[in-house]
């Protein structure tokens, strides 16, 4: 049964058809955007402190959003069928979630280990040709989406219960990984992923369903109490610089006008650039405190152990980039950008 069926089995989309949608009254629009945040993360209280009220303010009031945290509406996987079928008015979540529809968006979603930073992902997103790609997609998914803009905020941290100090020590752990290239690479380094939505994170670990996670920033880690109970994070991570993306119904984005279009592309730029330098600093304040401690043990990879893992996704990455046409177009996308800033060489 497809997505939009069980939407409509379960009486999902008449819920909320009358709430949904872009809401205008009196010259104001209101978009309510789903995140894959949870209501506790820094990011998301974050951007609903200091960059949501700037966009009411650069729109003289017009437009607004109206932030909501990871499964409030629709499942985590389903926000691209939600925005297309006007459930949602958009989506600010992570790419990877859905790869189960296409290897492309494995690729698009978080080239494993193939970034070393946040900056890169958002220059190959903005002037790369990423967001582009990721359009294409959709596009040719048939779904009514318009992708404003993509990028990274964090290279993600990774927590866990037990000490893995190197490339062997993942070898039969149990570990939190989105489906797609994450897992696939985990998997292929010896690891046992396992494939759960950011919110059960927590209660996988203390449960000991999992040793350990690719979840978040560190800053979110830590405001969900990831390091009470996981009390060996990796930092910097070892892998995930995962995409996110800002999304609108093509619907909602025609509603807008030009003027509002071009702000709020600016917008997300702005804020997305501001969000990744915040979590930055606050990831690299927590770290030294937690340094100083004598709780919690912050393990960083040796280079060797890091460039054996990066050989070890890249291979990943060309069986995946195999699986579709979109695929092995986005992976070529990703392999020519990463060429031109000297990650891969020319050879």
């Amino acid at each position: 049964m497809t997505i939009r069926c069980t939407l409509m089995a379960t009486g999902l989309a008449a819920a909320i058809a009358a709430t949904a949608g872009a809401v205008q009254a009196e010259g104001t629009t209101s978009l309510k955007v789903q995140t894959a945040a949870t209501a506790s993360h820094f990011s998301l209280r974050y951007l609903n402190e200091n960059w949501i009220p700037r966009l009411e303010a650069m729109t003289d009031g017009r437009l607004t959003i109206e932030l909501l945290p990871n499964g409030a509406v629709v499942p985590h996987r389903d926000t691209p069928d939600a925005v297309s079928m006007g459930i949602l008015d958009g989506d600010y979540t992570s790419v990877m979630y859905f790869a189960g529809r296409d290897p492309a968006f494995a690729l698009m979603g978080d080239l494993t280990a193939g970034y070393d930073s946040a900056d890169q992902t958002q220059a190959f997103c903005s002037i790369g040709g990423g967001r582009e790609m990721l359009q294409k997609i959709y596009d040719e998914e048939g779904l009514d989406v318009h992708v404003v803009g993509c990028g990274a905020y964090s290279r993600e941290s990774f927590v866990s219960k037990v000490p893995i100090r190197g490339l062997a020590d993942l070898k039969g752990k149990k570990i939190r990984a989105p489906e797609g290239l994450a897992s696939a690479v985990f998997k292929a380094a010896g690891a046992s992923p396992v494939a759960i939505p950011g919110s059960e994170v927590y209660t996988s670990l203390e449960k000991g369903v999992i040793d350990a996670a690719d979840n978040s920033a560190y800053s979110n880690d830590k405001a969900n109490g990831m390091h009470e109970i996981a009390k060996y994070p990796i930092f910097p991570g070892i892998h995930s610089t995962p995409f996110q993306q800002f999304s609108v119904s093509k619907s909602a984005w025609d509603d807008l006008s030009p003027a509002d279009q071009e702000i709020l592309t600016v917008w997300y730029e702005a804020a997305t650039n501001d969000l990744r330098r915040a979590v930055d600093q606050h990831d690299r304040e927590l770290v030294a405190e937690d340094r100083a401690g004598d709780s919690i043990e912050v393990i960083d990879w040796s280079q060797a152990d890091r460039d054996a893992f990066r050989e070890i996704a890249m291979g990943e990455w060309e069986k995946f980039a195999a699986g579709s046409d979109l695929a092995q177009q986005a992976y070529d996308t990703h392999v020519e950008f990463l060429k031109s800033i000297g990650l891969l060489s020319n050879d």
